[in-house]
Formats: C-alpha cells, structure tokens, sequence
C-alpha cells in the first residue's frame, strides 16, 4: 500500500505551512485539496499558498468558467499519488475540503456516474420547487437527507436528480492507501481572530480589484464566483463572517473523522514531526 500523509482542519489554522515543513523533512510533494483554489485567476481571495523550495501540485487547474468535481479531484489526486510513489517521495494531501479527502480515499458510490448535459439543460429551465418535486419522485430519502441549503440549491437538486436516475452505474473503487490524518483546529475565539485578520491582510493585498477584473469577465452565477469571499465581496466584514462559519462546517465535518489525529494549530512543530515520524515507521500508522 502506498502511504500518504493528510493534512486538514478548518480554514486559518495553519495547514499548508505545517505541511510545507513537514515535505521538507521527509522528501515530500504536496496535493492540495481545496476545491476553491483549483481555478486561475482567483489567487487572492482563495489564499493560495506556494512554498518555497516544495513542490505542490492541484492549483490553477482550470478556468473559472470550466467545471471541476469531486470525481475529477479523485482521479488527478490518484494519478499524483502513483506518480510521486514512483519518485520515492512522501505523497502529503493537505486542503479543507473534506469531501474531497473522503472520496479520496473512500469514493462515495455516485462518484463515478458522470454528468448527463442533456438532462442537466433541461433541469435548468425548472424552478427549484419543480427540483424538489422531480427529486422526492425519484429518491424521497435522498431529498430528506440533504440539508437545508442544498435543498434550496439548484445546482445541488440537479446533481443529486442526475445520481438518482443512474445508481445502477459502475462504482469506483476504494484505494488501498496507508492514510495518516493529522488536524489542526484551535478555539473558536482565536479561529474567528485568526480569519477576521487574514481576510483584511487580502483585502490590503487586492482582493477586491481581483474580484472587480474577474467579474467583469465571469458571470457571477458560476461556481467559482459563487465561492465564499467573491459572493461577500465588497464587504470584507460580510465575508469574514461567512469565512468563520465555514470554518465551523469544516470543523463539524472533520470531527466525524476518528482517525485524525488533532494538534493546536499553535503546537511546537517537533511534537507534530515526532509523532509522524513515529506512525509512518509502523505498520497502517499505529
């Protein structure tokens, strides 16, 4: 199996520093897993970091007006995983998007059913009651079992008619990785701290004219431009606030997590570079 390092928490805890260190240390490339930072042009508000002196692959991907899902983040992950195995390097995935983690290592059995476009086009012209309507027809349960916001969502009601009609599709399977978790969280005063001082060091960086160029150029009902802080903008309190309450989502999500192995996102690296250093030497990181 091959072994690969995760490193992951809510957002502004630290978690592309730690692993940029923790490549050096151990010969490693990185994989970012953030579904927002995948997209050119959109550098500020995103927060794209770029170590020196480390390799990291999974920015700038794609426009902003071109799609990327969790099924193309497992299958570009799976192939750099095999490619930097074969270089005898430590494969490290670091990002806040759980899902795409999840499915990284346990794809969800809808992954692999791809996007119907002729079904999508003809969904688009309905209403989001006529959404619920089609879905609760197809799948009750699976309407009962989203949230409230994705039961408001277009996008969402869409891709989850589109599972519904092909659940008989192929499935992809599980990857024997040897995962290591490791998470950073702090408490929710100095999160909220933390966030409301790296959204103003963005605004100061120019984050708003980025906004102002890419919204001349993108409609402002993409995905990409409907990601936090471009949605918020000009409003940097707005934005903070949205920013903290996603940290909380994340956070919520992770802790379902049993295997991560959670530090202050303050914590002396060598205690975090022990512990690694102490797993990866045994079998299935225990």
């Amino acid at each position: 199996m091959i072994k690969i390092l995760i490193i992951c928490g809510p957002t502004a805890t630290g978690k592309t520093a730690l692993a940029a260190k923790l490549a050096n240390k151990f010969d490693g490339e990185l994989i970012s897993a953030d579904s927002r930072q995948v997209y050119k042009g959109m550098d500020i508000v995103t927060g794209k970091d770029r170590p020196r002196g480390v390799k990291i692959h999974g920015l700038d991907l794609i426009q902003p007006d071109q799609e990327f899902s969790v099924a193309h983040f497992v299958k570009f992950a799976r192939t750099l995983i095999n490619q930097i195995a074969k270089r005898q390097k430590l494969p490290i995935i670091v990002g806040g998007t759980g899902l795409y983690l999840d499915s990284l290592v346990k794809p969800p059995a809808t992954l692999a059913i791809k996007p119907d476009w002729r079904l999508r086009k003809e969904l688009e012209k309905k209403t989001i009651k006529q959404l619920q309507q089609r879905l609760k027809k197809l799948n009750q349960a699976r309407f009962n079992s989203m949230n409230h916001s994705d039961q408001l969502n277009p996008r969402r009601l869409i891709r989850a008619i589109e599972v519904a009609k092909d659940l008989q599709g192929p499935t992809l399977q599980a990857n024997r990785y040897d995962c290591l978790w490791v998470g950073l969280k702090t408490d929710k005063t100095t999160l909220d701290q933390r966030i409301a001082e790296r959204v103003k060091s963005r605004v100061k960086a120019g984050a708003i004219k980025e906004w102002q160029k890419l919204k001349a150029k993108y409609p402002v009902n993409l995905p990409s431009m409907s990601g936090i802080g471009y949605r918020q903008l000009p409003d940097p309190d707005s934005w903070a606030r949205a920013e903290q309450q996603y940290a909380r989502r994340q956070f919520t999500w992770f802790k379902e997590n049993k295997q991560i192995k959670w530090f202050d996102c303050e914590v002396d690296f060598e205690l975090v570079y022990s512990y690694i250093c102490r797993k990866l030497k045994s079998p299935s990181g225990r």
